[in-house]
């Protein structure tokens, strides 16, 4: 009986710990060549308590490929054309 709850608590904090938000965004420098080495030095040190710094990284050359579910979609046009030209 001890081992199941024991079991039953481990099992729970690692499935709470599984749901919790992770930032799935993709990552890159545009025009420059890089390696998986120097992007998991640069996201480790823009990540303080578990939170990743936007800035940090923007400042270190990287540019997020996917946007974060947080931000809004940024508005487009239906043809492709780019916004605050003329037309």
């Amino acid at each position: 009986m001890r081992r199941t709850a024991l079991l039953l608590t481990v099992f729970s904090g690692l499935a709470i710990a599984g749901c919790g938000a992770t930032d799935d965004r993709e990552w890159m420098k545009v025009g420059t060549h890089y390696t998986k080495t120097d992007f998991q030095r640069d996201h480790r040190e823009c990540s303080r308590k578990g939170d990743l710094d936007e800035a940090c990284m923007r400042q270190r050359g990287w540019v997020a490929v996917n946007p974060s579910k947080s931000e809004p979609p940024k508005p487009t046009d239906p043809l492709g054309r780019s916004r605050g030209g003329r037309y």
